[in-house]
């Protein structure tokens, strides 16, 4: 059977002439093995690799309950988390609906849902209050995501959204209406949830937040859209077996991590991660922080980048075809649109498409987006091409698993940890410093003479 994830690398081909190919795939298996043997650093946070096919069954069922409880009791869930803990469900969400899925016209066509909206990622005033505008008159739920409970930007945004449902329901069914995915035995939140009997969700101790999308750090929000989470395993659970059994020659996820190593060495420290639908816009946000935290590290690493074409090409295509070159591109391609429209004729021809007549979108995207690889390469830009079959609940999860396995493999043939972040501290001290935060107070006062 064919594998619905394809990647090619026929448009920079002539970058790997002096490579051995040989040495490469023995790169890429011995950085395989370190991953599959968990005998590399970071190893306790390895549970992702098996998640697909060994999760806990009884808790996705809950996810399922629970989901289809806020799908009838509630006008508008917000989802509160930062990082891992709502660009992956948001990602999902995303790229399997309507790009305009709070509308109420999107909601009239499918099963009733919520609408969706997700608080905790920024200290906005505003946007926090935009969100309070939207959702203080209707029956709404809230979804907190987070390990410790402590996180600023969450924990914030929770202050205020449990705070609007006690004013709105009362202390007793306020409590009804959250949803907790914290540890399973400590913090903050977990502590809160036990005390309030908020329902709780494990966020697993041996998974990463920039992993975590398959959990139900991601699952229940996905689910609560009306996205089939049964589906999205089934596609995860194939990638996986695929990858497992797959010799490095028809191995994706293998060739990925192995040939952006190679053209990291050849100077292009920044990878381009280019997609033609906007749906595909927020896979890409995940994408960056999955490899951005995974890779980023020790000074060592490719810079993760995105561009929506052909938005982009207008913006940033000039910059991508003769400015620096430090970058390469991976081109994303839905081989099959989620809608379809064609081009009618116009008497007259008033604006010189009619020679478009009769083509479908899809065709005119397709072409728009070969003419770009091949304008690109011709500018001395590698270019990859990921193709996906469809966007679906199966094809996301198989390209999710893919891109997580490809970061590990990625991170160990780089030499560093990909399962850590030690520098996503470094603002959250002085942050806290600033802000006056027991315990910070020496810390703060030398801030404060460096900004005088």
């Amino acid at each position: 059977m064919k594998n619905v994830i394809d990647f090619d690398i026929s448009k920079a081909e002539h970058y790997f002439k002096d490579v051995n190919i040989s040495e490469l795939e023995a790169r890429a298996l011995r950085a395989n093995e370190v991953l599959v043997s968990r005998s590399g650093e970071g190893n306790g946070f390895l549970g992702w690799i098996d998640l697909p096919v060994n999760y806990d069954r009884k808790e996705f069922q809950a996810i399922k309950e629970a989901a289809a409880k806020i799908r009838s009791d509630s006008d508008a869930l917000v989802v509160i988390g930062i990082g891992g803990s709502y660009l992956g469900a948001r990602a999902v969400i995303d790229s399997l609906s309507h790009c305009f899925y709070n509308s109420k016209e999107a909601i009239e066509k499918e099963e009733k849902r919520p609408e969706i909206y997700f608080a905790g990622n920024n200290i906005s005033s505003s946007y926090i209050a935009d969100i309070i505008d939207v959702v203080k008159d209707k029956d709404f739920s809230v979804n907190i995501i987070s390990k410790s409970g402590t996180t600023t930007e969450p924990a914030l945004a929770f202050r205020i959204f449990r705070q609007l449902l006690v004013d709105k329901y009362g202390e007793a069914e306020a409590g009804k209406r959250i949803y907790a995915t914290t540890d399973k035995e400590k913090g903050a939140l977990k502590n809160l949830s036990d005390k309030e009997g908020y329902k709780e969700f494990v966020v697993p101790d041996d998974i990463g937040g920039r992993y975590s999308v398959l959990s139900a750090v991601g699952l229940l929000p996905i689910a609560v859209a009306g996205i089939d989470i049964d589906e999205l395993m089934r596609g995860a659970a194939d990638e996986r077996k695929h990858i497992m059994s797959t010799p490095f020659n028809d191995n994706e996820a293998l060739k990925y991590a192995a040939y952006r190593n190679v053209l990291l060495e050849k100077g292009r420290s920044v990878e381009i991660l280019a997609n033609y639908e906007p749906n595909f816009h927020y896979i890409a946000e995940w994408w960056k922080q999955l490899y951005g935290e995974s890779e980023g590290k020790d000074k060592k690493g490719i810079y993760p980048a995105s561009v929506d074409f052909t938005t982009d090409l207008h913006s940033l295509g000039q910059f991508i075809q003769d400015g620096t070159r430090i970058m390469f591109e991976t081109v994303v391609w839905i081989e099959k649109a989620r809608r379809e429209l064609f081009v009618k004729g116009w008497e007259g021809d008033p604006d010189g498409l009619n020679y478009l007549g009769g083509k479908s979108f899809s065709e005119i995207n397709f072409n728009a987006m070969t003419g770009t690889m091949l304008a690109h390469t011709d500018g001395d830009v590698p270019n990859f091409l990921i193709t996906v079959s469809e966007l679906s609940a199966y094809t996301i999860g198989s390209l999710i698993y893919f891109f997580e396995y490809a970061c590990g493999v990625s991170g160990y043939m780089l030499g560093v940890n990909p399962f850590n972040q030690p520098g996503v501290e470094a603002y959250k001290k002085n942050m806290f410093a600033l802000l006056g935060k027991p315990g910070f107070e020496a810390q703060g006062e030398e801030l404060r003479k460096r900004l005088n």
